[in-house]
């Protein structure tokens, strides 16, 4: 016996095999079904263990075999692997059946150990890869151009979805999301933001000051939906992996789900602009948010049917965007690459 063949069904309904010296890719499989076949003569024995618990192929010379502690599969990844269920008339523990997750496999001395849940993760089509970065450059704080159209509840909750699956950190997931389309709560939050404006514009240089009062801000009154995004600080409990040093990272995390809404509403033609120009205080009474909860974004939506070409800031005089060489620094602060 020289050889021996593993086959993996996975989710997709593709079959791989290693053969040999081969190794397999591996995936995330809705439904693991390890066949083994015989290439030449020989005679195949399965050790003790048993699915649920391990499984060993033994006296097979260059056969796939099961690598790593002999500890069963079901304490170490769950549910999701393979189950181990007493038998309702003895009591005793039976093999479950498989679930999900790839094997652990070595072949010839290699090892390769394969995480569960993991699925294919190579590079986009070009169309696709295109379409993220058009997404990114294109992408604009939308003020003025906002069109009456509304948006339909399957749009909001794609967006609301995209928000929803940014990185957090510890999986904290701190955010909350407001939807606010009531006129008389949107002239409250503009009547908020038009007197904190009134304080930002008396802390810029004189010189400046025409400029700023020139721009537009907000579109809180003129997009169909306002969104609040909102950080709960006590989301996680006390203890939060990945804020224990830096507790303040609940609160970039939220920046996170802003940024996915932002890109995917690029992508459906919605526009989104972003008022900070609040008084926190005002926030907090204008939404009823407990003390432990936040308001990091002031979100105006809605559809666009045109946006600059540039950032409006830059367009309209206020700002440049800073040539990336500038930004960008080898091992330590103000080396550059």
């Amino acid at each position: 016996m020289r050889n021996a063949q593993v086959r993996f069904v996975s989710y997709r309904h593709t079959s791989y095999s290693v053969l040999g010296d081969g190794v397999p890719p591996m995936c995330s499989c809705a439904r693991v079904s390890v066949g083994l076949s015989l290439l030449l003569s020989g005679a195949l024995r399965l050790g003790e263990g048993i699915i649920g618990n391990a499984v060993q192929l033994r006296d097979v010379p260059n056969a796939v075999k099961w690598t790593g502690p002999q500890m069963p599969l079901a304490e170490r990844f769950g549910k999701a692997w393979f189950r181990m269920k007493p038998s309702q008339k003895t009591g005793q523990t039976k093999p479950g059946r498989a679930m999900a997750g790839a094997c652990p496999v070595s072949v010839q001395g290699k090892t390769m150990t394969a995480e569960p849940f993991l699925t294919d993760a190579g590079p986009f089509a070009e169309a696709e890869r295109a379409a993220v970065y058009r997404a990114i450059h294109t992408r604009r704080d939308v003020r003025s151009q906002f069109t009456d159209r509304p948006i339909n509840d399957a749009t909001l909750l794609r967006l609301l979805t995209a928000a929803h699956h940014a990185p957090s950190v510890g999986l904290s997931q701190p955010w909350n999301f407001i939807v606010i389309r009531s006129e008389a709560v949107k002239l409250r939050a503009q009547t908020a933001f038009a007197k904190a404006n009134a304080e930002a514009q008396a802390m810029f240089p004189e010189d400046r000051r025409a400029l700023y009062s020139s721009l537009k801000l907000e579109g809180i009154l003129t997009a169909p939906i306002s969104l609040c995004v909102t950080c709960d600080h006590s989301r996680g409990g006390p203890v939060v992996l990945g804020r224990t040093h830096q507790p303040q990272m609940d609160v970039y995390s939220t920046v996170c789900a802003v940024q996915n809404l932002m890109l995917a509403a690029r992508a459906e033609g919605i526009g989104v602009g972003w008022v900070s120009i609040f008084d926190p205080a005002d926030m907090q009474q204008l939404l009823d948010l407990p003390n432990h909860v936040s308001a990091v974004a002031w979100l105006c939506l809605g559809h666009v049917d045109a946006l600059y070409s540039e950032p409006e800031l830059q367009a309209k005089g206020w700002a440049q965007r800073v040539p990336l060489a500038d930004l960008v620094f080898a091992e330590r602060w103000g080396r550059r690459a």
